[in-house]
């Protein structure tokens, strides 16, 4: 039997060690049932590792299901396979160009995608390669800030700065 998730896109959320920002976005993704494959990585990443108590209590917090979650790092499959790269931040723009420069063009930051990408009801693909996201400054999309290592409080505000910049890409998804 097909899977029926199989004729959705893939999205890739992306950040550094795939313990706090990208695991939150992509709970949160999957939580409002988006149309989406939604995978989760990192560019830097202690492999199959646990999310941390502090990811876990922030999604809480924001009332969303906390995900079975080990940590893996972005492959080249992941990247082949994506129409849409959802980075936290320019440094994960900047490390697509530079690994998989194939994926530029499907590659940019959730705050600016949350804004920029253009609702349906094209094929997700071909809304992504209208944006031309290869051209677009890796500064100026803006980040969302990584709260490793800070308090509880940095990672609730990290959560509830990806729970609306989720909401706001879903409309667009």
């Amino acid at each position: 039997m097909a899977d029926p998730l199989s004729s959705h896109p893939l999205v890739v959320v992306l950040c550094t060690g795939n313990a706090a920002r990208s695991v939150m976005a992509g709970a949160m993704l999957e939580a409002v049932g988006v149309s989406a494959r939604i995978v989760t990585a990192g560019t830097h990443v202690i492999e199959n590792q646990p999310m941390s108590i502090r990811t876990r209590a922030a999604l809480e917090a924001v009332g969303v299901e906390v995900p079975r979650h080990r940590s893996r790092q972005l492959s080249d499959d992941h990247v082949a396979d994506a129409r849409l790269v959802v980075a936290m931040a320019a440094e994960h723009v900047r490390y697509i160009r530079r690994r998989h420069a194939e994926a530029a063009a499907r590659t940019a930051t959730i705050v600016w995608l949350a804004e920029h990408l253009p609702p349906g009801p094209e094929a997700l693909s071909t809304r992504v390669e209208s944006m031309h996201l290869e051209k677009l400054d890796p500064e100026s999309q803006g980040d969302v800030a990584d709260p490793a290592g800070g308090s509880d409080d940095d990672y609730l505000q990290c959560a509830r700065q990806l729970h609306g910049l989720v909401d706001a890409l879903v409309t667009r998804l």
